[in-house]
């Protein structure tokens, strides 16, 4: 039989890589718990009017990437291309957002159909970071102040780079839209072919394009800056002031855009170039305007997302994991015999004493050569050794498997103490 695999772009995540992901989302839900931050879990599987709603009907996402269905009662579902949208409907659903302010954070899959690459899957993962209630540029710093901790206690703080800019409100947004769509339908022959594209749909994402044909024409395009009210500038430099007096380098980059249509006045990417081609690590903006297109009464926001995998890439790539992580054992307990009971009992009492300690017990039997292999490929640092002799008189054999030292007999009375100081614990 033909043998079933998985779908494309959506890949396993093995034992061995788990540990390198446990750790950044450890990193990440510890120093926002620091600030703050708690925790909210949403569906999958949502409404697809909630995307089309949210994110725009004339984004790539709507366009091209959703995985969109019909359920048996004929409704419309799609499987989150992001996490911002599905957050706010359960945050006003549940009551969570009028006359209040909340700093919330989620984890988990996301799905866009887009051609896969490295650090770029159909099914990838995100952890989002959204605040709800604070209207001024001291959110929108705190966030980005939080998020370079981030960088810091990962180790990435040099490789990765702030760019920060301000699409202002609507209604300028919009007068400097048909301005610019003006100049580059006089200029549409020279665009790259995705560009031509977005010139009716999403003509500020022309602004992001990497093909260095529509950059030249960029050059002489209408600035978006000098399409901005008082109040917009004020804002952005009122953030860039506060970033200065927290020690936050950034960038600022005119032509910097987001590729959902909810976005507006503040917007950033963390960026870097150690993964080829420069690639976003983390995003986000302000989107003041969302609660209200999905049927919530006007609330200010702030949040970005940061990519998982692309996280766990430029740890590897900077060999900036933490030794110690590839180690799943600490303790492995052999039992040669008839002596099961005891060598279970005595990987519950480690456990009790130890929390902390990964104690693994050999099941399934095998001769005590092979017990040791096991020991051994597991990456514990010492076996503790169960036979039939010291059942009968009391005690365990001390094997170490990572120190050319010789093993020693302990008896069960002194085995906790034993280990304790054989662990530096």
């Amino acid at each position: 039989m033909k043998k079933i695999q998985s779908v494309k772009g959506m890949n396993d995540l093995l034992p061995a890589d788990s540990p390198a992901w446990q750790y950044v989302e450890a990193t990440v839900s510890d120093v926002l718990s620091r600030y703050g931050f708690s925790e909210i879990r949403f569906p999958i599987v949502e409404s697809t009017d909630l995307f089309k709603r949210g994110i725009g009907e004339a984004t790539d996402i709507i366009e091209k990437e959703m995985y969109t269905f019909d359920d048996r009662n004929g409704d419309s579902l799609s499987m989150r291309p992001e996490g911002t949208a599905s957050c706010v409907r359960a945050c006003e659903q549940h009551g969570l957002l009028y006359n209040q302010t909340q700093r919330l954070w989620y984890q988990g899959p996301m799905f866009r159909y887009e051609r896969p690459q490295k650090g770029r899957l159909r099914q990838f993962h995100q952890i989002g970071i959204e605040t709800f209630g604070f209207a001024g540029p001291d959110i929108e710093a705190e966030l980005l102040i939080l998020t370079a901790r981030l960088w810091r206690e990962l180790g990435l703080e040099q490789s990765v780079v702030l760019q920060i800019n301000t699409l202002g409100a609507s209604d300028a947004r919009q007068k400097y839209r048909d301005d610019l769509v003006k100049y580059l339908e006089a200029r549409k022959n020279e665009l790259d072919e995705d560009s031509q594209r977005r010139l009716t749909t999403n003509p500020l994402r022309i602004l992001d394009s990497k093909v260095t044909s529509t950059q030249d024409v960029l050059n002489g395009a209408p600035v978006l800056r000098d399409y901005l009210s008082p109040e917009s500038i004020e804002h952005f430099e009122t953030l860039k002031t506060l970033l200065d007096a927290a020690g936050v380098a950034y960038e600022v980059n005119p032509r910097l855009v987001r590729g959902l249509d909810y976005y507006s006045n503040t917007v950033f990417e963390w960026v870097t170039t150690s993964l080829g081609a420069q690639g976003t690590v983390c995003a986000g903006g302000r989107y003041d305007t969302l609660v209200e297109q999905l049927g919530g009464r006007p609330t200010p926001a702030f949040g970005c997302a940061m990519g998982v995998e692309r996280l766990v890439l430029l740890l590897a790539e900077l060999n900036a994991m933490p030794e110690g992580l590839d180690g799943l054992v600490d303790i492995y307990v052999a039992a040669v015999g008839n002596v099961q009971a005891k060598a279970i009992a005595l990987a519950e009492q480690v456990r009790d004493a130890m929390p902390f300690l990964r104690v693994v017990g050999h099941c399934g039997g095998g001769s005590f050569k092979n017990q040791l292999k096991r020991a051994d490929k597991s990456g514990a640092m010492l076996a503790l050794i169960v036979g039939e002799s010291e059942a009968a008189e009391g005690s365990v054999t001390i094997k170490y498997l990572r120190r050319d030292e010789p093993q020693k007999n302990v008896p069960d009375s002194d085995i906790i103490g034993e280990i304790q100081a054989l662990m530096d614990v």
